[in-house]
């Protein structure tokens, strides 16, 4: 019988030194992998809070652009102190409750008879101001707080008065405060308009987020209406500028503290013509790989003395524009 000659063959498997440098290699390339990974991942997050403060105090300085540059704003008769029983009246039954009263004689949402200027600006840094609002609380320390009051163009039509506004029916000398839930008083040529009063503040949510408030005139509520508009908005700083020779371009930019009552109040011979506004805004979520030891100035803030440096894992930015007045001429009493 043929017998054939059978050759086997034996696969050898890997020795212990070669396992043992796979495995080095191995290891080696999962932790560029991981590492790559948390760069990645740590790029997106640092390009995401960016992005979100960017934004965030964006929105917040339009909001507030959009309101202070109208400042002084009151239709045909503006650059007309109002004076009640002379050209300004309040008509019958209107009235506001939960009001804000600030600093000053005449400085409630609708004007009185005291024997003193109708304010429709008013600001001061909490905590540090001898004065304040009594109808804000929780408001943060070392921020500012700014008051504003103006008509609201366009001028509405009678039809389109809603009850939970306040109006002003109004000629070029003659003007008359009504609630839109009563009767709209009758003006010979007159216009309406709308007629606001806000407050604007920060203060922390209740995870601890700072957010920019706004208190807001209604019938219904008076001035205990809170809107809560932009959050991660940690400190706004409000420098008032004025003009000393007539030029309507700002010479001095003061701080609340520094405009003096008479000045509040359009008497001296500064005219306000422009506002700067300084925000401090703050990532709304922490980041734990991240300590900010930065120093922010804010206007005539510096870190050093009023705005303490924080060591925290949140990202922050300032950001700031300066506010023309429309009408910087016409607001002159």
């Amino acid at each position: 019988m043929y017998r054939s000659n059978l050759i086997y063959s034996y696969q050898k498997g890997m020795s212990l030194v070669e396992l043992m440098v796979a495995m080095v290699i191995g290891l080696f390339l999962t932790t560029g992998v991981f590492a790559m990974f948390g760069m990645s991942s740590s790029n997106v997050t640092t390009t995401s809070q960016y992005n979100q403060l960017q934004e965030n105090g964006r929105v917040a300085l339009a909001i507030l652009e959009r309101d202070l540059s109208q400042l002084g704003f009151m239709g045909d008769i503006t650059g007309t102190d109002f004076v009640i029983g002379s050209n300004a009246t309040i008509s019958p039954g209107t009235a506001v409750e939960n009001d804000c009263i600030g600093d000053g004689l005449n400085n409630l949402s609708l004007p009185n008879n005291q024997p003193a200027h109708f304010r429709r600006l008013w600001g001061y840094e909490n905590g540090v101001s001898s004065q304040s609002f009594a109808c804000l609380t929780g408001v943060n320390s070392n921020t500012d707080v700014i008051q504003i009051k103006r008509f609201v163009g366009p001028s509405v039509e009678v039809k389109d008065i809603k009850s939970t506004n306040y109006y002003v029916s109004a000629t070029s000398s003659e003007a008359v405060f009504f609630s839109g839930a009563g009767a709209v008083p009758i003006l010979e040529n007159a216009r309406i308009w709308e007629f606001q009063h806000h407050i604007y503040y920060i203060k922390d949510d209740a995870d601890g987020i700072p957010i920019l408030r706004r208190r807001t005139l209604t019938t219904g509520n008076g001035m205990s209406n809170e809107e809560q508009l932009v959050e991660g908005i940690e400190n706004m700083r409000v420098l008032y500028g004025f003009d000393n020779d007539g030029d309507d371009t700002p010479d001095t930019f003061l701080s609340a503290d520094e405009v003096t009552s008479l000045m509040w109040d359009n008497q001296e011979f500064q005219r306000l013509v422009a506002l700067k506004v300084y925000l401090l805004v703050r990532s709304t979520q922490e980041d734990k790989s991240y300590t900010n030891v930065t120093k922010y100035q804010l206007g005539d803030k510096g870190t050093n003395a009023k705005i303490p440096v924080k060591e925290d894992n949140f990202r922050r930015k300032v950001l700031s524009t300066t506010v023309v007045l429309e009408n910087p001429i016409l607001i002159r009493s």
